[in-house]
């Protein structure tokens, strides 16, 4: 059996699930992250603004005995070192994260590497600079982005039409709103309280990867 390129492996995401700890509250991450992964994510993103690197890391190596049992990748948000000293597949950079060149010196060219995006600009530059996949949004208000304009169906429609490598549509994504979404071109979402913040993390999940299948 052949192994999937990057590509192809980012292509086939449905549920990009991204962790918060406002959302999370006092629920362990690492059983959160078992019930969404069983519920249909299939990536997930730790994000934690707060934690010192060390704090992250070890977390990230918590995460990670969840995950690679799941065959799931997981993805550290702006934190490269971290990225690399836990081991995780991948990181993803925000717009004033740094180059990607910096990043993949840190984590060779096996490491996944996304960035996030909000402008069609963006979107173009992202992919002509070699980034794995994109983020696209946030595509409606969020309280993870507060103070951050939403772009709207629009630019998800723009991506779809006009890059060619994956991007995973973000922001104030639900199951209310995630079939619009598909419409306008996504072949993924990412979601944060949708999902963390649930009563039934692995019921979210599923019912927001049912559009995407």
């Amino acid at each position: 059996m052949s192994i999937p390129s990057k590509k192809e492996l980012c292509q086939n995401w449905k549920l990009y699930v991204i962790t918060d700890p406002s959302a999370a509250k006092e629920k362990p991450l690492p059983e959160l992250i078992r019930a969404a992964i069983q519920g249909g994510a299939s990536v997930i993103q730790l994000r934690d603004k707060e934690a010192s690197d060390e704090e992250l890391t070890h977390l990230a190596k918590e995460i990670l005995k969840v995950t690679r049992s799941k065959n799931v990748p997981l993805i550290v948000n702006d934190r490269v070192r971290v990225a690399g000293l836990s081991g995780a597949q991948g990181v993803h950079l925000g717009q004033n994260d740094g180059p990607l060149k910096e990043a993949r010196l840190v984590l060779g060219d096996a490491a996944i590497i996304g960035r996030s995006t909000h402008s069609r600009e963006q979107i173009i530059e992202a992919q002509e600079e070699g980034f794995d996949y994109i983020g696209v949004g946030p595509v409606f208000s969020t309280p993870t982005k507060p103070g951050v304009a939403s772009v709207g169906l629009d630019l998800v429609r723009f991506a779809a039409q006009n890059i060619r490598i994956p991007f995973v549509a973000i922001g104030g994504i639900n199951e209310s709103n995630a079939s619009q979404v598909r419409e306008a071109g996504a072949t993924a979402v990412a979601v944060v309280r949708a999902v963390i913040d649930s009563k039934d993390p692995e019921s979210a999940a599923r019912n927001i990867a049912r559009f995407f299948l």
